[in-house]
């Protein structure tokens, strides 16, 4: 097989973020996400005039700075995780499989876009089609959202590949074990918290209600690692972050679960992020900055944030198996 003879292509897909740390750049990113119906299921005729005559007008300018204290040399450390992630992953699966595979990344919202990055597999002749959205617990608003996102760009091709969609791996073995050995490897430099807290990206209660299955893969997933780890049932707990606006969001919520345990006395914790695959917001202003100091607040005494998977050889080599798992009966998985 010739070194150009791409048939196998992975888009790996994840939320997406700001080009800049500014309030015009913010403020196109959150118009993106807060108008897919995936996200806000509100009626558009009741839901465009909060969005565009408050929360766009109001949100990025509070929204920047958040972003600006993250903000790294080399831009968001969403982005530039998931750039290397594609890169490593892909320089795994041709040792894996071949030559004949390549590894694109995508954002849901912002640059580079899911189209950019099919474009750029459709250029190099794909025939098969692997969509790898970076959400371990499956929801309408992130793998579902991904999904219509590719449809949107496929349905415009005159020609299709095969394809194929990774839901969501909330219990694989190996996604278990990496978070298990991550957390492992944090607690040999240092002597482990009173009490490990995995939390997770928050969801309205009524996407719950309405079927959607995230909840309980977050409580499988956290309770997966807890046993592996062979904690008790009552040091660890899994919470929700990130919520907004007036609904009542998934329970418990992080920021309060954090201040409590500091006013039960629990002075030392450990806060986990099985839901996020590379650094954010959420992770590093949200948990590691903002969660952080109301816990110090209410007199706590050390928090310790054990980092995102991102591009660590533990992770690539879980992404690398779930990829060899859902290619099982391609051509490519057979010249392994």
């Amino acid at each position: 097989m010739a070194e150009d003879d791409i048939t196998l292509g992975v888009l790996l897909v994840n939320l997406g973020t700001p080009e800049a740390p500014t309030p015009r750049a913010v403020r196109r990113y959150l118009g993106e996400m807060l108008s897919d119906p995936r996200v806000v299921e509100l009626p558009r005729l009741l839901w465009w005039p909060i969005l565009h005559g408050f929360i766009l007008r109001l949100r990025p300018r509070r929204s920047a700075p958040a972003y600006r204290s993250i903000w790294t040399d080399e831009g968001s450390p969403l982005l530039v995780v998931t750039k290397r992630q594609a890169i490593a992953l892909e320089a795994s699966l041709r040792s894996a499989l071949g030559t004949g595979v390549m590894v694109s990344a995508g954002m849901r919202y912002g640059d580079p876009s899911i189209k950019a990055a099919l474009d750029r597999l459709r250029a190099h002749g794909i025939r098969r089609l692997l969509v790898l959205p970076l959400y371990p617990q499956y929801s309408s608003v992130t793998t579902g959202s991904a999904f219509d996102a590719v449809a949107a760009v496929l349905k415009t091709w005159r020609s299709l590949p095969e394809l194929r969609v990774i839901a969501g791996y909330h219990g694989h073995e190996d996604y278990i074990t990496a978070l298990a050995d991550s957390i492992a490897l944090a607690w040999r430099c240092r002597d482990p918290g009173r009490k490990l807290l995995f939390s997770f990206h928050g969801l309205p209660q009524d996407y719950h209600r309405s079927g959607d299955p995230y909840y309980f893969q977050c409580l499988e997933t956290a309770r997966l690692v807890a046993a592996r780890l062979g904690l008790d049932y009552d040091r660890w707990l899994a919470a929700f972050q990130s919520r907004f606006g007036p609904r009542e969001w998934l329970r418990p919520y992080t920021d309060h679960t954090l201040v409590e345990w500091a006013r039960q006395g629990f002075d030392n914790v450990d806060v986990v992020c099985p839901g996020f695959a590379a650094e954010c917001l959420e992770t590093l202003e949200e948990i590691d900055l903002r969660y952080r100091k109301a816990y110090l607040d209410a007199g706590g005494r050390q928090l310790h944030y054990i980092p995102a998977l991102n591009d660590g050889a533990g992770h690539i080599t879980m992404l690398t198996r779930l990829v060899q798992t859902h290619i099982q009966g391609w051509p490519e998985q057979r010249r392994s």
